[in-house]
Protein backbone atom coordinates (compact mmCIF):
# COMPACT_ATOMS: atom_id res chain seq x y z
CA UNK A 1 0.00 0.00 0.00
CA UNK A 2 1.02 3.13 -0.97
CA UNK A 3 2.00 6.25 1.41
CA UNK A 4 -0.71 8.34 0.11
CA UNK A 5 -3.15 5.52 0.37
CA UNK A 6 -2.23 4.89 4.32
CA UNK A 7 -2.53 8.42 4.89
CA UNK A 8 -5.98 8.57 3.10
CA UNK A 9 -7.48 5.21 4.74
CA UNK A 10 -5.66 6.71 8.32
CA UNK A 11 -7.88 10.02 7.64
CA UNK A 12 -11.02 7.82 7.35
CA UNK A 13 -10.63 5.79 10.36
CA UNK A 14 -9.87 9.10 11.85
CA UNK A 15 -12.82 10.67 10.88
CA UNK A 16 -14.94 7.28 11.83
CA UNK A 17 -13.37 7.04 15.48
CA UNK A 18 -14.26 11.04 15.97
CA UNK A 19 -17.44 10.74 14.62
CA UNK A 20 -18.27 7.89 16.96
CA UNK A 21 -16.62 9.54 20.01
CA UNK A 22 -18.89 12.30 19.51
CA UNK A 23 -21.72 9.91 19.22
CA UNK A 24 -20.83 8.32 22.65
CA UNK A 25 -20.59 11.83 24.41
CA UNK A 26 -24.07 12.56 22.85
CA UNK A 27 -25.66 9.34 24.27
CA UNK A 28 -24.18 9.50 27.42
CA UNK A 29 -24.87 13.20 27.95
CA UNK A 30 -28.68 12.40 27.17
CA UNK A 31 -28.75 10.00 29.92
CA UNK A 32 -28.77 12.85 32.86
CA UNK A 33 -31.74 14.99 33.38
CA UNK A 34 -31.39 18.29 31.66
CA UNK A 35 -34.48 20.00 33.03
CA UNK A 36 -34.93 22.32 36.04
CA UNK A 37 -36.46 20.71 38.94
CA UNK A 38 -40.34 20.94 39.64
CA UNK A 39 -41.87 22.83 42.70
CA UNK A 40 -41.48 20.21 45.39
CA UNK A 41 -45.51 20.67 46.17
CA UNK A 42 -47.30 21.61 49.27
CA UNK A 43 -47.70 20.65 52.92
CA UNK A 44 -50.83 19.28 54.01
CA UNK A 45 -52.36 18.65 58.06
CA UNK A 46 -51.23 14.90 58.03
CA UNK A 47 -48.45 14.74 56.38
CA UNK A 48 -46.18 14.23 59.95
CA UNK A 49 -48.25 11.26 61.27
CA UNK A 50 -48.59 9.75 57.48
CA UNK A 51 -44.69 9.79 57.39
CA UNK A 52 -44.49 8.40 60.49
CA UNK A 53 -46.90 5.35 59.98
CA UNK A 54 -44.71 4.85 56.65
CA UNK A 55 -41.89 4.60 58.73
CA UNK A 56 -42.60 2.42 60.91
CA UNK A 57 -43.93 -0.20 58.12
CA UNK A 58 -40.62 0.63 56.83
CA UNK A 59 -38.68 -0.61 59.70
CA UNK A 60 -40.56 -3.40 60.37
CA UNK A 61 -40.29 -5.22 56.85
CA UNK A 62 -36.27 -3.95 56.33
CA UNK A 63 -34.54 -3.98 59.81
CA UNK A 64 -36.94 -6.62 62.66
CA UNK A 65 -37.91 -8.68 59.81
CA UNK A 66 -34.71 -8.21 56.86
CA UNK A 67 -34.41 -10.19 53.73
CA UNK A 68 -37.31 -11.67 52.13
CA UNK A 69 -37.22 -14.52 49.71
CA UNK A 70 -37.31 -18.20 48.74
CA UNK A 71 -33.91 -18.17 50.33
CA UNK A 72 -35.02 -16.37 53.62
CA UNK A 73 -38.38 -18.04 53.66
CA UNK A 74 -39.06 -17.58 57.64
CA UNK A 75 -38.91 -14.31 56.98
CA UNK A 76 -40.87 -13.87 53.83
CA UNK A 77 -43.67 -15.72 55.70
CA UNK A 78 -43.14 -12.97 58.61
CA UNK A 79 -43.68 -9.79 56.05
CA UNK A 80 -46.74 -11.66 54.70
CA UNK A 81 -48.07 -12.19 58.20
CA UNK A 82 -47.71 -8.45 58.73
CA UNK A 83 -49.48 -7.24 55.72
CA UNK A 84 -52.09 -9.70 56.84
CA UNK A 85 -52.05 -8.33 60.55
CA UNK A 86 -52.21 -4.84 58.72
CA UNK A 87 -55.18 -5.20 56.06
CA UNK A 88 -56.98 -6.99 59.01
CA UNK A 89 -56.63 -4.14 61.43
CA UNK A 90 -58.20 -1.89 58.49
CA UNK A 91 -61.46 -4.00 58.50
CA UNK A 92 -60.56 -5.88 55.24
CA UNK A 93 -61.25 -9.68 54.53
CA UNK A 94 -57.96 -11.35 53.87
CA UNK A 95 -57.54 -13.56 50.76
CA UNK A 96 -54.63 -15.92 50.36
CA UNK A 97 -53.28 -16.90 46.52
CA UNK A 98 -51.28 -19.89 47.53
CA UNK A 99 -49.39 -21.65 45.16
CA UNK A 100 -46.11 -24.06 44.66
CA UNK A 101 -42.88 -23.84 43.62
CA UNK A 102 -41.20 -27.16 43.65
CA UNK A 103 -42.99 -28.35 46.77
CA UNK A 104 -42.76 -24.75 48.25
CA UNK A 105 -46.01 -22.96 48.98
CA UNK A 106 -45.91 -19.14 48.13
CA UNK A 107 -48.77 -16.29 48.65
CA UNK A 108 -50.14 -13.27 47.42
CA UNK A 109 -52.25 -11.06 49.87
CA UNK A 110 -55.18 -9.23 48.78
CA UNK A 111 -58.44 -7.20 49.76
CA UNK A 112 -61.53 -5.44 48.23
CA UNK A 113 -62.73 -2.29 49.42
CA UNK A 114 -66.01 -3.54 47.44
CA UNK A 115 -67.30 -5.95 45.25
CA UNK A 116 -67.98 -4.75 41.96
CA UNK A 117 -71.16 -5.19 40.59
CA UNK A 118 -69.79 -5.06 37.08
CA UNK A 119 -66.87 -7.14 37.17
CA UNK A 120 -64.49 -4.47 36.71
CA UNK A 121 -61.72 -3.21 39.85
CA UNK A 122 -58.89 -1.00 40.01
CA UNK A 123 -55.97 -3.02 41.39
CA UNK A 124 -53.11 -1.43 43.58
CA UNK A 125 -50.25 -3.96 44.09
CA UNK A 126 -46.55 -4.02 45.14
CA UNK A 127 -44.32 -6.98 46.11
CA UNK A 128 -43.13 -7.81 49.50
CA UNK A 129 -39.89 -9.89 48.85
CA UNK A 130 -36.40 -8.60 48.43
CA UNK A 131 -33.69 -9.53 46.65
CA UNK A 132 -31.24 -10.83 49.05
CA UNK A 133 -31.10 -7.32 51.02
CA UNK A 134 -32.76 -5.05 53.73
CA UNK A 135 -34.74 -3.71 50.50
CA UNK A 136 -36.04 -0.62 52.27
CA UNK A 137 -36.82 1.24 49.48
CA UNK A 138 -36.85 -2.07 47.30
CA UNK A 139 -39.66 -2.70 47.96
CA UNK A 140 -40.75 -2.29 51.71
CA UNK A 141 -41.15 1.03 50.76
CA UNK A 142 -44.10 0.43 48.27
CA UNK A 143 -45.48 -2.01 50.91
CA UNK A 144 -45.96 1.00 53.01
CA UNK A 145 -47.45 2.48 50.17
CA UNK A 146 -49.82 -0.20 50.03
CA UNK A 147 -50.72 -0.52 53.69
CA UNK A 148 -51.68 3.51 54.07
CA UNK A 149 -53.95 3.53 50.67
CA UNK A 150 -56.01 0.51 52.27
CA UNK A 151 -56.30 2.98 55.62
CA UNK A 152 -57.80 5.82 53.56
CA UNK A 153 -59.00 4.24 50.48
CA UNK A 154 -61.82 3.12 53.53
CA UNK A 155 -63.06 6.11 53.83
CA UNK A 156 -63.31 6.88 50.27
CA UNK A 157 -66.62 6.29 47.96
CA UNK A 158 -65.63 4.55 45.17
CA UNK A 159 -67.43 3.68 42.56
CA UNK A 160 -65.18 1.04 41.37
CA UNK A 161 -64.00 -0.94 43.98
CA UNK A 162 -60.39 -0.77 44.68
CA UNK A 163 -58.36 -4.22 44.75
CA UNK A 164 -55.05 -4.10 46.92
CA UNK A 165 -52.21 -6.98 46.45
CA UNK A 166 -49.09 -7.63 47.57
CA UNK A 167 -47.34 -9.85 45.60
CA UNK A 168 -44.49 -12.17 46.33
CA UNK A 169 -41.40 -13.01 43.85
CA UNK A 170 -40.93 -10.50 41.93
CA UNK A 171 -37.11 -10.48 42.33
CA UNK A 172 -35.02 -12.99 41.22
CA UNK A 173 -34.87 -15.93 39.93
CA UNK A 174 -38.64 -15.60 39.40
CA UNK A 175 -38.41 -12.22 37.63
CA UNK A 176 -40.24 -12.72 34.06
CA UNK A 177 -41.45 -16.17 34.96
CA UNK A 178 -44.27 -17.95 35.71
CA UNK A 179 -43.64 -18.09 39.20
CA UNK A 180 -43.49 -14.44 39.28
CA UNK A 181 -46.56 -13.64 41.95
CA UNK A 182 -47.96 -11.13 39.97
CA UNK A 183 -48.34 -13.09 36.93
CA UNK A 184 -50.16 -15.34 38.78
CA UNK A 185 -52.08 -12.74 40.00
CA UNK A 186 -53.23 -11.43 36.42
CA UNK A 187 -53.58 -14.78 35.08
CA UNK A 188 -56.22 -15.48 37.75
CA UNK A 189 -58.06 -12.34 37.13
CA UNK A 190 -57.96 -13.27 33.43
CA UNK A 191 -59.22 -16.78 33.82
CA UNK A 192 -61.92 -15.34 35.87
CA UNK A 193 -63.21 -12.90 33.19
CA UNK A 194 -62.22 -9.89 35.85
CA UNK A 195 -61.90 -6.45 34.15
CA UNK A 196 -59.22 -4.24 34.80
CA UNK A 197 -59.78 -0.42 34.88
CA UNK A 198 -56.42 -0.04 35.71
CA UNK A 199 -53.07 -1.28 37.49
CA UNK A 200 -50.60 0.65 40.01
CA UNK A 201 -47.91 -0.90 41.12
CA UNK A 202 -45.86 0.95 43.80
CA UNK A 203 -42.49 0.22 43.14
CA UNK A 204 -39.95 1.60 45.17
CA UNK A 205 -41.20 5.23 46.33
CA UNK A 206 -38.67 6.52 49.19
CA UNK A 207 -35.43 7.62 47.84
CA UNK A 208 -34.68 11.10 46.91
CA UNK A 209 -32.31 14.15 46.28
CA UNK A 210 -32.01 18.00 46.04
CA UNK A 211 -28.29 17.34 44.48
CA UNK A 212 -27.78 18.56 40.80
CA UNK A 213 -27.16 15.95 38.31
CA UNK A 214 -28.21 13.18 40.75
CA UNK A 215 -31.34 11.65 38.46
CA UNK A 216 -30.48 9.66 35.53
CA UNK A 217 -32.21 8.14 32.26
CA UNK A 218 -32.32 5.63 29.60
CA UNK A 219 -30.46 7.36 26.57
CA UNK A 220 -31.79 10.34 25.03
CA UNK A 221 -34.58 10.75 27.61
CA UNK A 222 -32.35 13.07 29.79
CA UNK A 223 -33.21 16.32 27.92
CA UNK A 224 -37.04 16.46 28.64
CA UNK A 225 -36.79 15.55 32.45
CA UNK A 226 -35.71 17.46 35.35
CA UNK A 227 -31.57 17.00 36.54
CA UNK A 228 -32.38 16.12 40.07
CA UNK A 229 -34.34 12.89 41.56
CA UNK A 230 -36.90 15.05 43.90
CA UNK A 231 -39.60 13.56 41.76
CA UNK A 232 -42.14 10.31 41.75
CA UNK A 233 -41.86 8.70 37.84
CA UNK A 234 -45.04 7.07 36.36
CA UNK A 235 -43.93 4.72 33.96
CA UNK A 236 -46.49 3.19 31.48
CA UNK A 237 -46.38 1.33 27.76
CA UNK A 238 -47.70 2.65 24.72
CA UNK A 239 -51.41 0.51 25.52
CA UNK A 240 -51.48 2.27 29.06
CA UNK A 241 -51.27 5.89 27.71
CA UNK A 242 -54.65 6.53 28.68
CA UNK A 243 -54.18 5.36 32.36
CA UNK A 244 -50.66 7.04 32.31
CA UNK A 245 -52.58 10.51 31.19
CA UNK A 246 -55.40 10.49 33.39
CA UNK A 247 -53.02 9.49 36.65
CA UNK A 248 -50.70 12.07 35.72
CA UNK A 249 -52.79 14.59 35.27
CA UNK A 250 -54.99 14.29 38.34
CA UNK A 251 -52.09 13.76 40.35
CA UNK A 252 -50.62 17.26 39.22
CA UNK A 253 -53.15 19.37 39.31
CA UNK A 254 -53.54 18.79 43.26
CA UNK A 255 -49.92 19.99 43.37
CA UNK A 256 -49.07 17.91 46.63
CA UNK A 257 -45.38 16.65 44.58
CA UNK A 258 -44.10 16.54 41.41
CA UNK A 259 -44.71 14.04 39.10
CA UNK A 260 -43.14 13.27 35.91
CA UNK A 261 -44.91 10.70 33.52
CA UNK A 262 -43.96 8.32 29.74
CA UNK A 263 -45.60 6.35 28.06
CA UNK A 264 -42.95 4.15 26.74
CA UNK A 265 -41.78 1.54 24.19
CA UNK A 266 -41.36 -1.48 26.41
CA UNK A 267 -37.83 -2.56 25.13
CA UNK A 268 -36.44 0.87 26.54
CA UNK A 269 -34.15 -0.59 29.50
CA UNK A 270 -36.31 -0.37 32.66
CA UNK A 271 -39.65 0.44 31.39
CA UNK A 272 -41.06 -3.17 32.34
CA UNK A 273 -38.62 -3.89 35.32
CA UNK A 274 -41.47 -4.83 38.06
CA UNK A 275 -45.01 -6.23 38.44
CA UNK A 276 -46.97 -3.85 35.97
CA UNK A 277 -45.13 -6.47 33.44
CA UNK A 278 -47.46 -9.26 34.25
CA UNK A 279 -50.22 -6.93 34.12
CA UNK A 280 -49.33 -5.88 30.44
CA UNK A 281 -48.56 -9.59 29.65
CA UNK A 282 -52.40 -9.81 29.64
CA UNK A 283 -53.29 -7.13 27.60
CA UNK A 284 -54.41 -4.75 31.28
CA UNK A 285 -53.46 -0.97 31.20
CA UNK A 286 -51.31 -1.04 34.17
CA UNK A 287 -48.84 1.84 35.04
CA UNK A 288 -45.66 1.75 38.02
CA UNK A 289 -45.27 4.41 40.03
CA UNK A 290 -41.71 4.57 41.27
CA UNK A 291 -38.49 6.37 42.41
CA UNK A 292 -36.78 5.52 39.36
CA UNK A 293 -34.18 2.65 41.59
CA UNK A 294 -31.00 2.51 40.07
CA UNK A 295 -31.56 5.76 37.83
CA UNK A 296 -30.73 7.36 40.96
CA UNK A 297 -30.19 5.10 44.22
CA UNK A 298 -26.97 3.56 44.22
CA UNK A 299 -28.39 1.51 47.34
CA UNK A 300 -30.56 -0.31 44.69
CA UNK A 301 -30.18 -4.55 45.10
CA UNK A 302 -27.36 -3.31 48.20
CA UNK A 303 -26.98 -4.09 51.75
CA UNK A 304 -26.88 -0.04 52.06
CA UNK A 305 -30.64 -0.27 51.02
CA UNK A 306 -32.11 0.44 54.65
CA UNK A 307 -34.43 2.54 56.17
CA UNK A 308 -32.75 5.68 57.35
CA UNK A 309 -31.55 5.94 53.57
CA UNK A 310 -35.08 6.74 52.48
CA UNK A 311 -36.98 10.40 52.82
CA UNK A 312 -40.83 9.64 54.40
CA UNK A 313 -41.91 13.28 54.18
CA UNK A 314 -41.30 13.24 50.51
CA UNK A 315 -43.26 9.78 50.39
CA UNK A 316 -46.13 10.67 52.32
CA UNK A 317 -47.22 13.31 49.90
CA UNK A 318 -46.84 10.76 47.14
CA UNK A 319 -49.16 8.48 48.78
CA UNK A 320 -51.54 11.30 49.92
CA UNK A 321 -51.44 12.34 46.30
CA UNK A 322 -51.73 8.89 45.18
CA UNK A 323 -54.64 8.63 47.45
CA UNK A 324 -56.78 11.53 45.78
CA UNK A 325 -56.27 9.94 42.18
CA UNK A 326 -57.24 6.90 43.00
CA UNK A 327 -60.30 7.95 44.41
CA UNK A 328 -60.74 10.44 41.40
CA UNK A 329 -60.27 6.92 38.37
CA UNK A 330 -62.58 5.27 40.43
CA UNK A 331 -65.76 8.17 39.93
CA UNK A 332 -64.57 7.93 35.95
Amino acid sequence: MSTKSQRELFRIFKRIATTAFIAFGAVIATTYGWRSPANQGSYFKDQPALAQKLAAHVRVLSQHIGTRNYAHYENLQKAADYVKEEFEARGYKIQEQAYTIDGTTYKNIIVKTGESPTGEYIVVGAHYDSCFNPGADDNASGVAGLLELARMLKAEHLETPVMLAAFVNEEPPFFMTDNMGSLVFAKKLSQEGIKVKGAIILEMLGFYSDQRFSQKYPPLFGPFYPNQANFIALVGNFKSKKLVDFIHRDFTKNEYFPMEAVASPEFVPGVNFSDHWSFWQLGYPAVMVTDTAYLRSKHYHQMSDTAETLDYEKMAKVIFGLNRTIAALAQQ
